[in-house]
């Protein structure tokens, strides 16, 4: 009992809490975007929208730390909590109102940059899975607790980056600057997510350490209210769950494409000089060069496709260096002599090997043949290699000779001058003998 009791203590989250007042008066001055929070909000929206256009992940980090944005969503999820709804209304002005003022301030700076390209920053913000839902949910959680804490420390900070609100706000101003409507309809539902469930984790911290009501409400309205946070949450989950899964399936699809390009890098005489893998299209282009693939080949090809779960998948086969531009075809002429180069050594090397290990038994037939005049009673002999290991550092090679008599056997006189025969002619003292 005593252990338990202990565990309970340790990790009893009321045993930290600041007084009710004291959280109530920092989420109520947190909520607040103007003056001096509102310019920092812009500083920080120009410094993640020139690291998205740079492409820079530290510069992302540094502005999400500095970003107020996520007072007034703890505001929203407190007051949710507390069922205290002019807190509700002042909040959600605030962030409508620094949603409004993100994406100006974004849109103008995307508007004015001479870079447009979609670097992978960008990108990654336009794609939103379960995972994601998750982020959000406990970056939500380690904010609000740290919030209601005496010992804030750094995790306020890290909370803002884990959530990462700003990235998708900003990519929604480069879809509006570029005219891109995907871009920015795929950054607002990340950011979407985002809030709603930083907003979800703030009410059930509020609701699991108890914070009072601040006024009396009917039961029909906390039914409500559970019922409309229970709409928008399902809503808002249901689209990332498919996504996540689709994210797993093209996962799926991009390791078993790499290991049928793999098997298939050098086919009857042709050399795969590129390929290009589409898991969204469920598509590989494959580009050989060398000699021409036949119809028969590329069925083939197909075939194997199927044993890497690929039955489904598009094969696009380009033939020779028509595919490339003139620098990039002698580029690709060198790697295929190289390769072809090296695929013929390989293979001499597996012919020397191949070839000592028929030649050995051979020696057999060459020693009966030099002393079966000298011995007729020797039948038949074979020979052989191997190791002996007298320790972890020292190893023997081993030669062993198998000779048969007929019934009237050799004497011990006659088998000693053939061992001795034998380690001269095989150039070496390890030499054993056997007779049958």
């Amino acid at each position: 009992m005593s252990l338990l009791r202990k565990f309970l203590v340790y990790t009893n989250l009321r045993s930290g809490m600041d007084e009710f007042q004291t959280i109530h008066e920092s989420i109520e001055k947190d909520v607040m975007l103007r003056g001096t929070r509102l310019w920092v909000l812009v500083i920080a929206i120009f410094i993640v929208s020139i690291g998205l256009n740079m492409n820079s992940t530290s510069v992302i980090i540094g502005a999400m730390l500095i970003s107020p944005m996520i007072g007034p969503i703890n505001g929203m999820g407190y007051s949710i909590a507390t069922y205290n709804f002019p807190l509700f209304r002042k909040a959600m002005k605030n962030f409508s109102f620094g949603v409004l003022a993100a994406l100006i301030t974004s849109t103008l700076y995307f508007a004015l940059s001479p870079l447009s390209a979609a670097h992978s920053e960008l990108l990654s913000q336009t794609s939103t899975t379960i995972y994601d839902v998750l982020i959000a949910f406990l970056g939500g959680l380690a904010g609000i607790i740290a919030i209601s804490s005496r010992s804030k420390g750094n995790i306020i900070a890290g909370a803002a980056i884990a959530t990462a609100l700003m990235p998708p706000l900003c990519t929604a101003g480069y879809g509006l600057a570029n005219g891109n409507i995907n871009f920015f309809a795929s950054a607002m539902y990340l950011f979407t997510i985002n809030v709603v469930f930083i907003a979800i984790s703030s009410v059930l911290i509020c609701r699991f350490l108890k914070f009072p009501i601040s006024s009396e409400v009917q039961g029909k309205h906390k039914t409500r209210v559970k019922s409309l946070l229970s709409f928008v949450s399902i809503i808002t989950i249901v689209p990332s769950v498919y996504f996540g899964y689709a994210l797993v399936q093209r996962e799926h699809f991009t390791e078993d494409a790499n290991r049928f390009v793999a098997d298939i890098s050098v086919f009857e005489g042709s050399y795969l000089l590129k390929n290009e893998i589409d898991a969204r299209k469920k598509q590989i282009i494959l580009v050989y060069g060398g000699s021409d693939l036949s119809k028969e080949s590329k069925e083939e090809i197909m075939k194997r496709a199927s044993v890497y779960s690929l039955a489904e998948a598009k094969l696009i086969f380009k033939q020779g260096f028509s595919y490339n531009d003139g620098k990039e075809n002698v580029n690709q002429i060198d790697k295929l002599k190289t390769e072809v180069n090296r695929l013929n050594l390989a293979l001499k090397e597996k012919e020397k090997i191949t070839d000592s290990v028929i030649s050995k038994p051979k020696i057999g037939k060459q020693l009966l043949g030099e002393i079966k005049t000298l011995f007729p009673e020797i039948k038949s002999c074979s020979y052989s290699e191997t190791v002996a290991f007298q320790d972890s550092s020292k190893i023997d090679k081993v030669k062993i000779v198998v000779m048969e008599t007929t019934k009237k056997g050799l004497t011990a006189d006659a088998r000693k001058r053939i061992n001795d025969w034998l380690k001269k002619r095989l150039e070496s003292e390890r030499v054993k003998t056997f007779f049958e």
